[in-house]
């Protein structure tokens, strides 16, 4: 496995960060339990939750089935570096305040809860799950400065910003004299490639991570869209899929000649990013996350990348010399 700093931090993270959204709805403990093993046998070290995964009613669920696997010892958690997130409502029975946020009653409660049910005493990397348009600055770093002088959490990273969002966290960190960001968690993909014009390089600029989530697409750059269109059921993704039909058609026969999967070269290809610390993979068992190990391995050469642009080009550049002089 290959190690890369986060961000601008001292802190060293595999290339590959295990995502577990699915521990607890279409994976079992059982199985969890020997993908979490799985993964630390590989050296990925980084670990990806949400205190809502699990979902609705069983939102929490994941953690909890992350914690048992925790206490099970051999120096798991000590091995880990562990990253969940806060801002859905989560059961909380102060109803008035059990809404999307990032009060500083929220995040106290939220991580209290968080902690008990991961059976660790500190998160090494809480995030933000979405920026918060109502809540100010000053109230969100003084509810996080708040929890990393008390030793609860180590480095703070966001979710689903915007590139000015980063910019105003960042800067109103900055006169709090506080560390701020070192990561971003964002939707980047083959298929979705609008953060190159401002969240990548404002992100670069301010020496924060980038973490990709769905780095597949939903799974439409890893090969599924087949079986999906052959069940002919009309949803989302069947018109997504003939809306790019044609792309994913060429991206096959690409990877055919490469010889390599089509979710292994989608994860290279946004492994081959400079700015990027690890995409998010979320396998279901432990096969499908030995057959991701693959991916930090793959050397994608400049006549692919080029074909790669030309199957999926992106926006042609950084804001906003793409679209001005």
């Amino acid at each position: 496995m290959e190690y890369s700093y986060l961000g601008r931090s001292g802190l060293r993270v595999s290339r590959l960060c295990l995502g577990t959204m699915n521990f607890g709805v279409d994976t079992d403990e059982r199985e969890a339990f020997k993908i979490m093993d799985a993964a630390l046998d590989a050296g990925i070290n980084f670990f990806d939750t949400a205190n809502i995964y699990g979902w609705g009613e069983n939102a929490g669920l994941t953690e909890s089935i992350m914690g048992r696997w925790f206490a099970q010892g051999g120096q798991r958690r000590e091995r880990v570096v562990l990253a969940t997130k806060v801002y859905e409502p989560i059961n909380d029975p102060d109803k008035p305040n059990d809404i999307k946020g990032l009060s500083i009653y929220k995040i106290r409660r939220q991580l209290e809860g968080s902690l008990k049910r991961l059976q660790t005493d500190h998160i090494d990397l809480y995030f933000m799950h979405h920026i918060d348009r109502r809540t100010p600055w000053d109230e969100i770093w003084e509810a996080f400065e708040r929890e990393v002088r008390s030793g609860k959490v180590d480095y703070v990273g966001s979710s689903n910003f915007a590139g000015w969002h980063l910019m105003k966290a960042q800067a109103s960190a900055q006169n709090r004299r506080f560390m701020g960001l070192v990561c971003e968690q964002h939707k980047y993909s083959l298929l979705n490639r609008l953060p190159e014009l401002e969240v990548i390089p404002a992100a670069r600029d301010q020496g924060i991570g980038i973490v990709a989530w769905s780095p597949l697409d939903g799974g439409l750059l890893g090969g599924n869209w087949k079986k999906k269109l052959a069940a002919g059921r009309t949803s989302r993704n069947t018109q997504l899929i003939e809306r790019h039909m044609t792309q994913l058609e060429e991206y096959s026969s690409l990877c055919q000649q490469l010889g390599e999967s089509e979710a292994n070269v989608a994860l290279a290809w946004v492994l081959a990013n400079p700015a990027m610390t690890a995409p998010i993979i979320g396998p279901r068992t432990v096969e499908q996350l030995k057959d991701s190990l693959r991916a930090v391995e793959i050397s994608l050469d400049e006549s692919v990348m080029k074909e790669l642009d030309r199957i999926f080009p992106g926006p042609g550049g950084e804001a906003p010399e793409v679209y001005s002089w």
